[in-house]
């Protein structure tokens, strides 16, 4: 060979060759060289091994030109080949060997031909029958098996046509040198990986194979021996024949107690736990991989024996390596094993559940999302499947790793991998997983809210419109089924929770954190946890699962959802209620409904079907004991759960077919009550809905049904249960406002099962629109009034509103109920008669009641002015008035509570009377009543007072003439209430007292009801000359100083004194009523000249400094009063001391007093109060006060305004004004004196109209007559 060329010929050969055999390849290469050269047996070895590696080169990379210049001739072809056996069964080294081998095998492999195929074999065949020793057979067994692996169909061939070759095979397996059994197991790997072959041989190995194979298996020392029979276990272990055949023989020994006999008998899971426990990876990978394979057939079977050799305990040992492969090979062994309880029952996974845990730690930090899917499902497994009695997790800090790793998994942003966490998160929250104290509540908080906040953040994928063969159309609805499982696990886990925390209230010790130190809050407690499960039911899962729903349906989401709905009812007991009323009031009711009717149809989806029943049935009967004051409960609630429980599975209806179902008649000579009872629990069913506004159903299409439903009980004599009733009249008093009115029909039969109810109250709901149904209809009303608005009272609450709320009309009004009181007061404005059923219930009712009602009528006649009663409810006042009295004693009567708000609505009914009307006999027994009421009074009772008193004050301004004088005759005979005015009067000067309490908003008010009252008496008793049977007696001075020392008086107070001493004023002090006295300190102080008697000069002064100082304060009644009492007192002076009076009158301060009031902006000057002070300063010639020019601005601005717009208070004052003008108290010049009269004629005519029933107003809680101030 030319080394410098590198040409594969021979020099001394090649001249001899034909040059056909050449093949200009680079380098070029001589075939007749090469196969003379190796044939040489004088050639070296290392020359036959260069032209070797040369010919793999060319078989390599130039293969076909090659292979076409050898088949040209086949003699030559078969002689090559011979060449290559030849030197293969002489050739002694091994990397020769192992070249040679590999060109046979490519050479025959790209020859493609049959017939040098079975050459090939002829000769391997003969070869073996004359090897005289098994090692000179290595090179073959090799070759056949290299060639095995390259030809498809060659193991088949040596089976069927070569099958001599199996004893040869047999023989090399037993003898003992582990490099010919590696390449007889390698052979026999690739004959057992053909089917045909396998089946062939199944016989073969049963009888000569199996114990010998599991025997090399088991004492293999050398890596390739061992690898090898791997290999061949590998493939006997596809067929679940060969596993049951070799399972058998491993169990012959694995049964035997002996150790020694174990590994004498070579069992399979002891061989392969050897295997296991060997420091090669390789090794630890095929062996894992091998028990799987046997397991994968039937764990069941196969486990117990892997099981007994303690296995798992060194598979979770092998969990701690960083092999990739061999966690996986792991993961899936140990998961097959979970199938059988042996591997629970011996306490494996406590074992190795840490193992597991640091895995799972561990693998999550790499990027093999497969792996990680595998060792989730593992943990998934374990969890389900670890028995309850055995506890998984042995302490807190494990179990909180374990939701440490879940957490972390559930984060995963691989949605496949985040998936098997959550159902690992739904297989953790089990008791007995967690029931080891303290159970880490706060750490499975954060699990769940991880768990729904990654539903939350998900994006739902987009449901494919395109056809079925459209590319896209299969990846789309594969992302929207894993979105959708993803959001059921989730779904799942959460109910888990829920069944977790019910489950924990049976137990103390899960209940609290014993370790948490005294008086300290924790969040670690069950209490914690089950009001999160509430919130995050609330804020995340529902929202979460319509959202879902919205999209797509789901009955096997709903039905977990549902379900977890339904125990989500036990896990906070006392928040049941608040929980029912808000699913109730969010359609919830409607939903279960909706599904039923959907999915449940027939026997479809009985799992969901049983979900929704159940949560009806719950809700129902939550919502049904949450209800106050329903008699019998417990024996209804009784018959309602066992109606409930017995026709909730078979409504499985659509509205339409509901409404259908509410009309149809039972059958008369039909015995089943099916129909009755779906109908009856479809009207709970309807009740519970809309009683939380779910108005689902179209309310005229219900009235309809409902009346139809009537009609049928009323043709068949039935008689629903109370509950019942009560929920047929409560939808058809909601729905009513969209329906026609009833016809007599449904009204008798409503009113024949109510009269055939022992207890009306156990039909009754607190709604104001079952109190408009029920006195909307006369033959209701007139039978079923009385009761219904004596539940109505019963049922309201008026705690939280205020006696003075509710009869003055202040801004809080009754704040609770606006929609009920508006309903109410509607129906009482609308129906008279109502209102008399109102107030035979003040006399039939409890105090309680009559109290309401008379809260609830002062309150109504307060906001509906336009309502005409007064007549309607005098009488029915004097009758309640009357009992009162005659049942009641002085003390009883002062005890009575209700006796106040009477008075105060008989106050305001007579307050209501527009203009002054001759009072009649039942007004003078009124006033009789009250007034005798008012005898038997202490002062100290306010309540009972004041209205009595307003009553008597407007009794005496608000009517005719000669009424009046009967009025006053009354009240003057009447000693007891002369002599309770007297204590009320002389109280003034004694609240507030320096030691004692502040006086109280109610007393000062009664304090000033006693004043105008006794100031009206004075007036009327002067006026009629009425007789007196008691005088009341005053002290001056005191009254003087309660005017002048104010201290912190109100104005309403100071108005009412002042009316007083205009009285008093106006009659010189000398009245028949009243007796004056003056203190002995008084009379010493006065003057020689005792003109002013019973004043004193001091007095006065003082007194008009006083006046002017009210007169500043700009109150609108305080100035009336004060104007109107200084005219009062200057005519008083005028006519007892003339000086005095021009005295005051001339004082600087007054023209001071004038500019202050009239600097309150343009035309000030036109207002009543100020023009009557203008008049007064005239009419005594205050010149230094207001002079002429001064007159003359205020008639030119006087002629400026529009007289005719003027009020009438302001026109008379003005035209008083100029009239004193007139009369001469100035000088007036001529131009003035026109203006003045042309003024005058422009003034419209003064005419007395009667007075409105705006002249009485109420302030605060006092009855003022606007007359009586302004006069």
């Amino acid at each position: 060979m030319e080394a410098a060329t590198g040409l594969l010929v021979c020099e001394r050969l090649h001249a001899a060759h034909d040059p056909r055999w050449l093949l200009l390849l680079p380098p070029p290469l001589c075939l007749a060289c090469v196969s003379e050269t190796l044939g040489d047996g004088g050639a070296s070895l290392v020359r036959k091994k260069h032209v070797l590696s040369g010919l793999r080169d060319g078989l390599a990379w130039r293969a076909a030109p090659l292979v076409q210049l050898l088949a040209q001739d086949e003699r030559v072809c078969v002689h090559f080949l011979g060449t290559l056996l030849g030197m293969l069964h002489t050739a002694e080294e091994s990397s020769a060997l192992d070249l040679l081998i590999e060109v046979l095998v490519r050479l025959v492999a790209e020859l493609k031909s049959e017939q040098y195929v079975h050459y090939v074999l002829d000769e391997s065949q003969e070869e073996l029958s004359k090897a005289a020793t098994m090692r000179g057979s290595l090179p073959t067994f090799n070759l056949l098996g290299k060639l095995a692996d390259a030809i498809p169909g060659l193991a088949d061939i040596l089976v069927i046509e070569h099958s001599n070759l199996m004893e040869h095979l047999l023989a090399g397996l037993m003898y003992p040198n582990e490099g010919v059994k590696a390449a007889v197991c390698y052979l026999y790997g690739k004959l057992y990986s053909s089917p045909i072959s396998s089946e062939r041989l199944s016989v073969y190995f049963i009888e000569r194979l199996c114990d010998l194979f599991l025997a090399t298996l088991g004492n293999a020392q050398t890596k390739e021996l061992q690898v090898n029979c791997m290999g061949l276990l590998k493939e006997l272990l596809k067929s679940d024949h060969f596993v049951s055949v070799i399972m058998s023989s491993s169990r012959r020994g694995a049964d035997s107690e002996n150790n020694e006999c174990l590994e004498g008998e070579n069992p399979l899971p002891l061989v392969l736990k050897k295997l296991l426990l060997s420091r090669d990876e390789m090794l630890q990978v095929a062996s894992v991989q091998c028990m799987a394979a046997v397991l994968v057939h039937s764990p069941v079977k196969y486990a117990p024996a892997f099981i007994h050799a303690d296995i798992p305990e060194f598979l979770f040992e092998r969990l701690a390596c960083t092999s990739e492969i061999l966690l996986w090979s792991v993961y899936c062994c140990l998961l097959l094993l979970t199938e059988e309880r042996l591997f629970f029952s011996k306490c494996h996974t406590v074992y190795g559940i840490e193992s597991v845990l640091r895995s799972l730690k561990g693998i999550l930090k790499l990027n093999n999302v497969e792996l990680h899917k595998q060792g989730l499902l593992l943990f998934t497994e374990i969890l389900n499947r670890q028995p309850v009695e055995i506890k998984l997790f042995t302490n807190p800090a494990m179990c909180k790793d374990a939701v440490g790793v879940l957490v972390e998994a559930v984060k995963c942003p691989v949605l496949e991998v985040a998936a098997e966490a959550v159902k690992a998160v739904a297989a953790m929250l089990r008791k007995d997983h967690l029931s080891c104290p303290p159970v880490q509540y706060v750490e499975l908080q954060k699990l769940i809210e991880t768990v729904l906040k990654r539903c939350a953040d998900l994006s739902p994928p987009l449901i494919s419109r395109r056809p079925a063969s459209h590319p896209g159309h299969s990846t789309q609805n594969k992302a929207v089924l894993r979105h959708g499982q993803f959001l059921l696990s989730s779904v799942e886990g959460f109910r888990n929770a829920c069944r977790l925390a019910v489950e924990c209230q049976s137990n103390p010790l899960a209940q609290e954190n014993a370790f948490t130190a005294p008086g300290s809050e924790s969040e670690n407690t069950l209490s914690s946890f089950s009001e999160f499960l509430l919130r995050t039911c609330d804020s995340l899962c529902i929202p979460i699962v319509m959202k879902h729903s919205e999209r797509i349906s789901s009955p096997a989401l709903m039905e977990v959802f549902i379900s977890a709905l339904s125990t989500l009812f036990a896990v906070v007991p006392s928040m049941r209620e608040k929980f029912s009323r808000k699913l109730a009031s969010s359609s919830f009711i409607r939903l279960a409904l909706e599904l039923k009717a959907k999915f449940c149809t027939g026997q479809s989806n009985p799992a969901l079907n049983q979900a929704c029943s159940i949560f009806l049935y719950t809700m129902c009967l939550s919502l049904h004991s949450a209800a106050e004051k329903i008699k019998n409960s417990s024996q209804e609630e009784q018959e309602m759960s066992e109606l409930l429980q017995r026709s909730l599975p078979q409504l499985n209806c659509s509205v339409p077919e509901s409404l259908a179902l509410l009309s149809e008649t039972p059958d008369p000579f039909c015995l089943d009550e099916a129909l009755r009872s779906h109908q009856y629990s479809l009207l709970l069913l309807l009740y519970f809905a809309y009683t939380l506004e779910d108005r689902f159903v179209p309310e005229p299409e219900l009235f309809s049904a409902i009346r139809n439903f009537l009609l049928s009980v009323q043709d068949q004599g039935d008689c629903p249960p109370p509950y019942v009733l009560r929920a047929v009249l409560y939808l058809l008093a909601v729905c009513q406002d969209k329906s026609e009115a009833l016809d007599l029909s449904p009204l008798c039969a409503i009113r024949r099962v109510l009269e055939n109810t022992s207890d009306l109250d156990s039909v009754y709901t607190h709604h104001p629109l079952l109190l408009k149904f029920f006195l909307r209809y006369s033959e209701l009303m007139g039978r079923f009034g009385h009761q219904i608005l004596q539940f109505w009272f019963s049922w309201e609450d008026y705690s939280q509103i205020e006696t003075e709320d509710a009869v003055f009309g202040l801004s809080s009004g009754l704040p609770e109920y606006p929609n009920r009181f508006t309903t109410l007061f509607h129906i009482l404005k609308g129906n008279s008669s109502v209102l008399l059923i109102l107030l035979d219930l003040v006399c039939l009712s409890t105090t309680e009641v009559a109290h309401k009602i008379l809260m609830t009528l002062s309150t109504f006649l307060e906001r509906n002015e336009d309502v005409v009663v007064c007549d309607l409810l005098r009488s029915q006042f004097l009758q309640i008035l009357q009992q009162l009295l005659v049942e009641g004693s002085s003390a009883t009567l002062q005890a009575n509570k209700n006796l106040p708000l009477l008075l105060s609505l008989l106050f305001l009914v007579q307050l209501r009377n527009k203009a002054m009307r001759e009072l009649d006999s039942t007004d003078f027994k009124l006033l009789h009543h009250v007034s005798n009421l008012c005898g038997k009074c202490r002062p100290g009772d306010v309540e009972l007072l004041q209205p009595s008193l307003n009553f008597l004050y407007w009794s005496l301004q608000q009517t005719t003439t000669c009424s009046q004088q009967r009025v006053v005759a009354v009240l003057l005979s009447s000693v007891p209430l002369l002599e309770l005015l007297q204590k009320v009067l002389d109280l003034t000067w004694m609240w507030p007292c320096h030691s004692g309490p502040a006086v109280s908003s109610s007393e000062e008010a009664l304090l000033c009801s006693a004043w105008l009252l006794t100031a009206s008496l004075l007036a009327h008793q002067h006026h009629f000359n009425s007789e007196v049977h008691l005088t009341v007696s005053l002290d001056i001075e005191k009254v003087l100083n309660a005017v002048i020392f104010r201290k912190k008086k109100s104005a309403l107070l100071i108005v009412s004194i002042l009316q007083f001493l205009r009285a008093i004023l106006r009659q010189d002090f000398s009245s028949s009523l009243l007796l004056l006295i003056v203190p002995p300190t008084a009379q010493n102080r006065m003057e020689p000249d005792a003109s002013l008697y019973p004043l004193a000069t001091w007095q006065v002064l003082s007194l008009v400094v006083s006046l002017q100082n009210l007169l500043v304060q700009k109150d609108l009644l305080l100035s009336q009063t004060v104007v109107a009492c200084l005219e009062v007192l200057l005519e008083y002076l005028h006519r007892k001391n003339q000086a005095i009076a021009l005295h005051v009158v001339s004082q600087p301060w007054n023209r001071f007093l004038l500019f202050m009031l009239l600097d309150g902006g343009e035309n000030s000057f036109l207002h009543p109060e100020i023009l009557r002070l203008m008049t007064l300063f005239v009419r005594y010639r205050s010149i230094d006060i207001i002079s002429q020019s001064e007159i003359s601005q205020i008639l030119h601005e006087a002629a400026k305004a529009k007289l005719a717009e003027l009020p009438g208070t302001t026109s008379h004052a003005l035209r008083l004004f100029l009239r004193q003008l007139q009369s001469g108290s100035y000088q007036m010049e001529p131009a003035q004196e026109e203006m003045i009269h042309t003024l005058l004629e422009s003034l419209p005519a003064r005419t007395r109209a009667p007075l409105s029933h705006q002249d009485m107003v109420c302030l605060g809680r006092v009855a003022v007559s606007v007359s009586h101030i302004a006069d």
